[in-house]
């Protein structure tokens, strides 16, 4: 079979060899598109016009319940089985098909606008030696194409030339990776000579082989081969899709990968259906209904084939057999009849109605205001409408860091000089003062060249370095000096920093305004303005900082001949270089980095030290034959900065910090009292994980032990993990505990759980990104998932984006618990889609997160909001609602069972057959939408005071196998009481003028009110929040029972269709009677008291945490407002990382000498053309208690 279904693909064209190489020739569009290569057009649609209504109904009849009712349809249609018309089922399939049909049409239509939106942007692609403005979708692979500033990148790029000195471009990579700092990518030599030549570059015919399409956004391997020369090409010679090109005026790219084969598109992955575990279970317990409805059909079958042979031929004179049926065909025909009869068990409306459930509960996250953040105008957005219970189930979240628990913005806070803190402010007697955003700031108007968005509060350091403080000035002057930093002047006094890193950009951001502004910069100098005059340096060296250095040096000379070694790097570092006359300042500003640790802020150490002319003249020599050896060359330059950068001066210390979003300690902190356990997977390196663990309260100094585990080996990496495991729980077995189970529909899977093991306080767990591919081999994968499950917080740093989804599917395999993944890059992207339910956090540039995800918000905070409130209620609604509607089916099928045994099994039905219509689609559709849509066990005030109230979602207690038996034993006990009572009342009964009232047509009038009675008072004492909205629904579908039914007994209705409706007078013949009444509250307070007794009970007995908060909300109304606690002083010895960059740093670029080519200067836009974004303003934000805030002061 699999060879013809390959041979078919194959003659469809459908069949693609697996690409191992890809080969390109530049404007050469014939040859390039002999090897079929995708074009640059994206299609994340799945229908069109002609495929959507045979596609559509396949995907809708592969559900279960949908097929069924089909099937009951085509049997209604055989005139031997059928007792009940046709439209009994027609009608609500219908109504199901379409609703979903028209839901669908339009999900599918928004994905054909966005990929319209994208495939018609418009780009200048060279073609036959001239550029042609072209739609994206029309590009091709080897294309050349010339993009401009502010412009998105619109395929996988080799760079070609662009503006910029040494053919740099900087780009924005937010839409992949959520970071807003810049990153440079430099073009090769040979094609950067072209320049914006069109003639040159229509000539340009190069050849490139390259890797195939793949998803690796941080890597990149081919070769450019040109006039018979082979060139080595890497990433830092690409430009990605979904970046954004800033501040370069052009650049041309030749196109290596388009549309889907782009690395952007790559990483999204394949979109999976998600379903909810109630959807599951729901076709379990389906499935479950299916056998239980067959063996209720079979027990009535038999009761037909005794009743027949016994008592069947006394009817025959009444009802004549037809010719050739015996009791056995009779039988057979009745098990069919009563499948149509009793298909109410599985009501085709308990779909319709959960969808629309669900939708109601997105709709409530899109429309809710406290989860909109104005800054961005971004309010919150549930994607997909099939996932909100399960919101209100969550154990695991798993959170990327940058721009997510971060804005990526750092901010200069605080700084030790000369052995005394500044940056705080202290009153009259000593006491600390909490900076607010009424708190006076420090006036730098004195300053022309100052940056007016830079915010500081301590005047004392002005005042420092305005009087002319040589140790203030000295500590300034090395921030303007020592950094790799490029500057931009657009007018006079306007400088834009482009920093390899945020922090650079900060502490030379601090330098301009305390009056050492860096001003420019040539390969041999750097012009600093020192407080309000210009300084030439002369620069003689950059000893470049790496992952191993951790410190950066600049060597320069003064304009009075001075040289000087300026140095900034982490305090261990620097500490082992210093002077020994530098101890006593040394244990003082140690004391000021405690402090500034524990407030979780990323510190540095400045030091510096005065040199030789004579001794740097030879160093510059050694220094210039080791640079330019052609073996050792690293080793030899380490030697020299290892010499030269010892018995250093300290100068002090600074402080930055990476501004955490607002609210994210607290979110974690209420998330933490719900039981839901956050692990962070970033990319960022270990310190600055670490740093921000402690900065979100993640990591805490009262924790036991926080365990690093680093090793380099597979052998490494499972002695740290046991180690840290036997040190956690000594007495747990070596071997872990997992639990083999049958699950799924017809329990064809597996599953494997390992068990949560106890453990004695809290732990932290740290490991980074080459220790974990080990732990996540097959034979360490258990370890890491015991040890980890085992700390109350776990960070993973240096991960890549395949290895955060392979965290995520290992705790979703071994844990069977609901998972949340949380990022705001395409390096998330994987992790989004391998979770249970994906959030994106949307407002910055990058949206690729944010198309990946099922919901999405602009701010870390909201998460709580949406798990504690809309989650915890879309899960106690949709439970409610469950409980409540297969108890309404069963108790209205389970009547016609009982009825079976008073009719000889015919198949007869019990209820009017417009009521059978019309119960689950008007009758009881209302009141049970409006319990569903509306109701709360508490409003959304106490839901934060409490973050308990969650953890009966992630036990799965509202709605379980159990609790649907619960369901039946309970529909079954209320089948019984509307059944016999009735039946026994009516049974000898006489009207008021002695006539008899006991015919099958009042009886089933009486029925079915008391079934309507019952239902509607159950489904009030099941509602806890009542509203206009429900009130309406309950008592008008008991209004629209009476009128339809008196108007279906009427004379007039009988007369147009004598045949469809048969009970003509019943209504007002029976319901004019007082008896009946007094039947109908008979067996509704016989159906009702058992279950309040049985609650009033139970809540005396075994509260739950819902009945306990839910007494106090009875008895104090509102929540107290939490007392405001201002920040507690902690003191670590744990040193917070600076954010030294992953890679090397710009010393070679900044010292080259064709750094500064002379090009035709032209006027170019700002980089930051958004004003009021984050990054430019660049403003203090302040944490708040979100949970117990009036709804006005939500929006910061």
């Amino acid at each position: 079979m699999g060879s013809v279904a390959s041979y078919v693909r194959q003659l469809c064209g459908k069949e693609k060899k697996e690409e191992e190489e890809r080969h390109l020739r530049a404007n050469d569009r014939p040859f390039n598109l002999s090897y079929h290569y995708a074009n640059n057009a994206i299609k994340t649609s799945k229908y069109n016009i002609f495929t959507f209504l045979p596609l559509n109904l396949f995907e809708q009849f592969r559900r279960l319940a949908n097929a069924y009712f089909l099937f009951l349809f085509i049997l209604q249609l055989v005139p031997q089985i059928s007792s009940l018309s046709w439209f009994t089922t027609a009608v609500p399939l219908i109504l199901v098909l379409s609703i979903t049909g028209v839901k669908d049409a339009n999900d599918d239509l928004n994905r054909h606008k966005s990929d319209n939106q994208v495939n018609n942007r418009r780009v200048d692609v060279l073609i036959d030696g001239e550029l042609r403005n072209e739609k994206w979708m029309n590009v091709q692979v080897g294309d050349i194409i010339k993009l401009e500033n502010n412009q998105f990148v619109t395929a996988d790029l080799l760079l070609l030339s662009s503006s910029e000195p040494l053919n740099l471009v900087y780009v924005e990579t937010a839409e992949l990776d959520g970071e807003t700092n810049l990153k440079v990518k430099q073009a090769l030599t040979v094609t950067g000579e072209m320049g914006d030549s069109i003639d040159a570059l229509a000539g340009f015919t190069g050849e490139v082989r390259c890797e195939p399409p793949n998803n690796r956004l941080d890597k990149f391997k081919g070769t450019l081969t040109l006039n018979g020369q082979t060139y080595a090409l890497d990433n830092d010679k690409v430009l990605l899709r979904g970046c954004t090109l800033r501040n370069t005026e052009w650049c041309f790219g030749l196109v290596i990968f388009g549309g889907p084969d782009t690395k952007l598109m790559q990483n999204s992955g394949k979109t999976t259906f998600k379903r909810t575990s109630i959807d599951h279970l729901m076709n379990v317990l389906v499935l479950c209904i299916f056998g239980f409805l067959a063996a209720m059909c079979s027990i009535l079958a038999i009761g037909n084939a005794i009743w027949e042979v016994r008592e069947g031929s006394v009817f025959t004179a009444f009802l004549p057999r037809e010719p050739g049926t015996d009791a056995a065909l009779s039988s057979f025909l009745s098990f069919w009849s009563y499948v149509i009869v009793l298909n109410t068990v599985v009501p085709i409306s308990l779909y319709v109605s959960v969808e629309i459930i669900r939708l109601g509960n997105s709709f409530y996250i899109d429309w809710d205001r406290k989860m909109y953040y104005p800054k961005n105008d971004t309010p919150a957005q549930a994607r997909t409408t099939t996932l909100n219970e399960e919101l209100g189930q969550i154990k695991y979240i798993f959170s990327d860091k940058t721009g997510t628990l971060t804005q990526n913005i750092m901010t200069f806070n605080k700084c030790s000089i000369n052995g005394k803190s500044y940056g705080e402010l202290f009153d009259f007697s000593g006491q600390r003062v909490e900076i607010t955003e009424k708190t006076e700031r420090v006036d730098f108007t004195w300053n022309h060249l100052a940056d007016p968005k830079f915010i500081f509060h301590d005047h004392s350091l002005v005042e420092l370095v305005r009087q002319g403080n040589p140790e203030a000035q000295a500590f300034f002057r090395l921030l303007a000096l020592c950094h790799t930093v490029m500057p931009e002047e657009k007018k006079e006094g306007e400088l834009i920093y482009q920093a390899q890193s945020p922090d650079e950009g900060a502490l030379v951001t601090a330098a301009r305004n305390f009056g050492f502004v860096f001003r420019s910069r040539t390969p041999e100098t750097i012009t600093v303005v020192e407080m309000g005059k210009q300084v030439i340096y002369e620069l003689l060296a950059v000893l470049d900082f790496n992952n191993v250095r951790k410190r950066m040096s600049v060597i320069v000379c003064s304009p009075e001949g001075k040289l000087t070694l300026y140095c900034k790097g982490a305090d261990t570092i620097i500490y082992e270089r210093l002077h020994p006359t530098c101890s006593k300042l040394m244990e003082v500003t140690t004391g000021h980095l405690n402090e500034y640790a524990g407030d979780g802020l990323r510190t540095l150490v400045l030091a510096y030290k005065d040199l030789d002319e004579v001794y740097m003249a030879d160093w510059r020599k050694r220094h210039h034959d080791a640079s330019t050896a052609m073996e050792g060359r690293e080793e030899r330059l380490d030697e020299l900065y290892e010499e030269i950068e010892k018995d250093l001066l300290l100068l002090g210390a600074t402080a930055v910090e990476d501004k955490l979003q607002d609210g994210v300690p607290q979110t974690i902190e209420q998330l933490a009292k719900a039981d839901i356990k956050i692990w962070v997977l970033t990319g960022d390196k270990q310190e600055t994980a670490e740093n921000i663990g402690y900065s979100c309260n993640m990591l805490r100094e009262e924790m036991k032990e926080i365990f690093i585990v680093a090793a380099n080996t597979a052998e490494g990496v499972k002695e740290e993990l046991q180690n840290a495991r036997r040190k956690m729980c000594p007495e747990a077995s070596e071997e872990p505990s997992v639990i083999k189970a049958r699950a799924g529909l017809f329990w064809l899977k597996t599953t494997e759980t390992v068990l949560d093991e106890k453990v004695d306080g809290d732990y932290g767990l740290v490991i980074n990104g080459h220790s974990l591919a080990f732990a996540l081999e097959k034979n360490l994968q258990l370890e890491l998932l015991r040890t980890a499950c085992m700390c109350q917080t776990v960070i993973c740093c240096r991960v890549t984006p395949l290895q955060k989804a392979q965290v995520v599917q290992l705790v979703k395999k071994y844990k069977q618990a609901v998972t949340l993944a949380i990022g705001d890059g395409a390096n998330d992207v994987s992790m989004i889609k391998a979770a249970h339910i994906g959030v994106g956090i949307s407002g910055q540039e990058g949206m690729q997160a944010v198309l990946s995800s099922d919901y999405s918000f602009a701010q870390f905070r909201y998460l709580q909001r949406l798990l504690l409130v809309h989650g915890r209620w879309s899960y106690l609604r949709m439970c409610k609602f469950l409980r409540y509607f297969f108890y309404k089916n069963f108790t209205f099928t389970f009547v016609h069972f009982w009825y079976a045994f008073f009719c000889g099994f015919s198949a007869q039905t019990v209820y009017d057959e417009w009521f059978i219509t019309l119960y689950n689609l008007v009758y009881t559709a209302l009141p049970v939408l409006g319990m569903s849509l509306f109701d709360q066990d508490v409003n959304d005030r106490w839901s934060f005071q409490y973050p308990q109230l969650y953890s009966p979602g992630q036990q799965n207690l509202y709605f379980s196998k159990k609790a649907f038996v619960r369901c039946m034993v309970h529909s079954c006990y209320s089948s019984l009481v509307l059944f016999f009572v009735p039946w026994a009342a009516m049974r000898d009964t006489v009207r008021d003028d002695g006539k008899d009232i006991a015919d099958y047509q009042s009886f089933a009038l009486l029925a079915q009110t008391c079934l309507l009675f019952v239902v509607n008072t159950q489904l009030c004492l099941d509602t806890h929040y009542w509203t206009a909205v429900n009130q309406f629904f309950v008592w008008g579908s008991l209004a629209a029972y009476f009128a339809v039914t008196f108007t279906m007994f009427s004379n007039g209705m009988f007369l147009i269709f004598t045949s469809a409706f048969p009970f003509i007078g019943t209504a007002r013949n029976s319901l004019n009677q007082p008896n009946v009444w007094l039947t109908i509250f008979l067996t509704s307070l016989l159906c009702i008291l058992p279950v309040v007794a049985f609650r009033f009970i139970l809540i005396q007995l075994r509260p739950t945490i819902n009945d306990k908060v839910r007494y106090k909300v009875r008895k104090e109304g509102l929540p107290a407002p939490a007392p405001r606690r201002p920040p507690t002083r902690r003191v670590s010895t744990r040193r917070s990382g600076y954010a030294f960059s992953h890679s090397q740093g710009y010393g070679d670029l900044v010292t080259s000498r064709r750094f500064l080519l002379k090009r035709p200067v032209r006027s170019r836009p700002v980089l930051f053309t958004q004003t009021d974004s984050p990054l430019a303003q660049n403003q203090p934000q302040h944490y708040r208690t979100i949970t117990e805030e009036p709804e006005e002061s939500q929006s910061p």
